[in-house]
């Protein structure tokens, strides 16, 4: 099966202040701000939407294809990548742009500034589908270059593969006519249910509407699990899979999506798949970091035991 993930590929960039920010903020001088902060080190992971769904694939003993942009400084994101047999011939590297970074720095009360620099991810990726098998191949459109965005899916269309639309945090930038578009014959939409919100204003349909466009609706809802809407059959809720400990929520998104590709990939149906998806995800938040979280799959099982029996 061809899993084709296109997205984003980042550096995050993680700093600790001791401090607070607001003991070296003068709030009468905010217009004239000149804040030096010393901080505890400096983290770095591996992350950006298409590297932590095909990271969380590999987990699941899937090979994905990445399609995305990435900068000189790629090498160390790429052998990482590789090293969990992820295809990375999807990936155009831009010598004159660093890869996409998010600087986070985050004092003691959780206060945080972000700088996040696209880099490489301004531009488009451009991959060859040619050739591509429509009865073999499943993709994503996770965030990423807009312009990728709107492209793959017009390509899946052309060529009968079936996609899961995931317009996330691009949203607000994306055209309302190309986020319609995007929408429109594809097999699932995936959001949280605040996105759907902005979905539905952005395009200004309402949900019923928008499952005429699309195969399905799903909303997951954090904790409490994801919602299934399908034209013309009742919501079906499925539950959330319980983590041991949860310390960072950054990046569960992507592992559920991770886990419900897997679920379809094998056929299960979408409260089957969106299940998975679920367990996938009570890894993920177990751990600092996107890709820090790591399973076997009688781990996963395990876990989906406990949550839906069976």
């Amino acid at each position: 099966m061809n899993i084709y993930v296109s997205g984003s590929l980042a550096y995050d960039r993680i700093m600790e202040f001791p401090g607070r920010f607001a003991d070296h903020i003068l709030p009468e001088k905010i217009h004239i701000l000149n804040v030096s902060l010393e901080v505890n080190g400096l983290q770095e992971n591996f992350g950006g939407t298409a590297g932590n769904i095909a990271y969380s694939l590999a987990l699941m003993g899937e090979r994905s294809t990445i399609l995305a942009t990435a900068g000189c400084d790629f090498e160390r994101y790429r052998t990482w990548l590789e090293q969990h047999n992820i295809a990375t011939d999807g990936i155009e590297e831009l010598p004159q742009e660093f890869t996409a970074g998010a600087y986070i720095t985050t004092d003691k009360d959780n206060n945080q500034f972000t700088g996040f620099n696209p880099g490489a991810m301004k531009h488009a990726s451009s991959y060859n589908l040619d050739g591509s098998r429509p009865e073999d191949a499943i993709a994503i459109v996770a965030p990423g270059n807009v312009k990728d965005m709107l492209a793959y899916p017009r390509a899946y269309k052309e060529r009968g593969i079936r996609y899961i639309c995931d317009p996330g945090q691009q949203i607000p930038v994306l055209p309302p006519e190309g986020l319609a578009a995007m929408i429109d014959g594809s097999a699932l939409l995936t959001s949280n249910d605040y996105e759907l919100e902005m979905i539905c204003k952005a395009i200004k349909k309402t949900k019923a509407e928008i499952l005429e466009m699309t195969g399905a609706v799903i909303t997951t809802l954090g904790e409490q699990g994801s919602l299934i809407s399908r034209r013309g059959q009742d919501d079906v809720k499925v539950g959330a899979a319980q983590a041991e400990r949860v310390k960072d929520p950054t990046g569960a998104g992507d592992a559920y999506r991770a886990g419900l590709i897997k679920g379809l990939i094998e056929g299960k149906s979408l409260p089957e798949a969106a299940a998975m998806g679920s367990v996938c995800g009570s890894f993920a938040v177990e751990h600092h970091g996107t890709q820090a979280h790591a399973f076997t799959m009688e781990e996963f099982w395990a876990r989906h035991r406990a949550a839906f029996g069976g």
